[in-house]
């Protein structure tokens, strides 16, 4: 009986050590499902987060493109707003010349006026960048000019600026309008 007992005892410590086996590979299982789940929705809340990452950036570049194409529309509006400003002052100059022309018997005052306001006008648009170009006398460059006429000149004169008819201008080294001119052939 004592062997029974023994044996009873073994038999009863091996099946449990086999549920204890069986149960740890059970959860073993049970974790590795519960690891490709866990790695599954891991990986699902990453693909989200991603998403959402993709539209507020998404949205954040569409209101950057909508804010500076309206600045855009805005600079191009009001580019010439400051040259304006500045022009401004000398049409009051030309107003009040107008008005004087009523007045004034004489000539050498009115003549003075209005060469104010040319300097005037003159320097506003130097500090704005408008140079005149200077024609005379030059060879002619089809980069520079625009030949009105040739006209009959000595050796010397050949392709040369003779007469200038239409002064040409520059804004910031760009020639804006080409010169008008007359050339030597």
């Amino acid at each position: 009986m004592a062997e029974n007992k023994e044996e009873a005892t073994e038999q009863t410590t091996v099946e449990t050590n086999e549920n204890v086996e069986e149960q740890t590979v059970v959860a073993e299982e049970a974790n590795e499902g519960n690891g490709a789940e866990s790695e599954s929705a891991s990986l699902e809340a990453q693909l989200a987060e991603a998403k959402d990452k993709y539209l507020r950036l998404y949205a954040d570049f569409e209101n950057f493109r909508r804010r500076t194409s309206k600045e855009k529309v805005d600079l191009i509006q009001n580019a010439a707003e400051g040259l304006i400003k500045e022009l401004i002052p000398i049409i009051d100059d030309f107003e009040r010349a107008n008005k004087s022309f009523e007045t004034v018997s004489e000539v050498e005052p009115l003549k003075e006026g209005i060469a104010l306001i040319f300097n005037k006008f003159q320097k506003t648009l130097a500090n704005k960048g408008v140079k005149a170009m200077d024609a005379k006398g030059k060879e002619f460059d089809v980069e520079l000019h625009e030949c009105i006429t040739q006209f009959a000149a000595g050796d010397e004169n050949k392709g040369k600026v003779i007469d200038e008819v239409e002064k040409g201008y520059y804004l910031n080294e760009k020639v804006i309008r080409y010169a008008k001119v007359v050339v030597g052939s």
